[in-house]
């Protein structure tokens, strides 16, 4: 048996597992937003950062990395009960079809899984909910928690698509709101990426963030 997962938040630069190989590509009907809550990695219960999750669209697609675990069930229960722990505020997996990078006659592989979340501020407390592009980009200038502020997951994941040659509009339009409201003028000036974005050091910015160093491994 193999065990195929899709990452298109922080595991496409970070898995954090010993897997045995990483595939680009895409999968169908969904696409990326900023809804899910994040109190322990990189928010607070009080200040909560804004991470990734899907959000069903007919048409769309969604750009990432599939990982592929090999070696029998213990290490793929080892990889699981991994990322169970990493993804607690993600209440749903699904199983979707994922196409190779240049492939598109049919999946590369059928029933990988996709760590995602009910949109639904009732049945899931993790559920943000959509919210202006000011909002939001002022939430994630400013939300810090163990692993880091909430900024730079934006920052990486912005450098993370653009290092795997699928750039995402949204992604890059929320992280050039973030720099405005951190008063970096002129980092990136168009909606598409020109040479590599650059990552804000935590040290600079306009309102002087202290962040705290990290605690442990994991992200989201």
């Amino acid at each position: 048996m193999v065990l195929w997962v899709f990452g298109y938040g922080s595991l496409v630069w970070n898995p954090g597992f010993d897997y045995d190989e990483k595939v680009i590509g895409y999968i169908k009907d969904y696409k990326r937003v900023f809804d899910l809550a994040c109190i322990d990695h990189r928010g607070t219960p009080e200040h909560p950062a804004r991470t990734c999750t899907l959000k069903e669209s007919e048409g769309a697609i969604c750009w990432g990395a599939a990982f592929c675990v090999r070696g029998g069930p213990e290490k793929e229960r080892l990889a699981m009960e991994y990322l169970e722990r990493r993804e607690c505020e993600y209440d749903r997996k699904c199983l979707a079809d994922f196409y190779k990078e240049g492939i598109t006659s049919a999946p590369a592989v059928t029933g990988v899984i996709v760590f995602t979340s009910t949109p639904d501020k009732v049945s899931n407390k993790y559920y943000l909910g959509p919210a202006p592009l000011e909002v939001m980009a002022s939430q994630i200038a400013t939300a810090v928690g163990p692993c880091g502020n909430n900024r730079d997951y934006l920052f990486l994941l912005e450098k993370a698509m653009f290092d795997i040659g699928h750039e995402d509009d949204m992604v890059i339009e929320l992280a050039n709101e973030v720099r405005k409201v951190l008063g970096m003028v002129g980092t990136v000036k168009e909606k598409k990426l020109v040479g590599r974005p650059h990552i804000l050091p935590s040290h600079i910015s306009a309102i002087q963030l202290h962040v705290l160093p990290d605690a442990i491994s994991l992200d989201s």
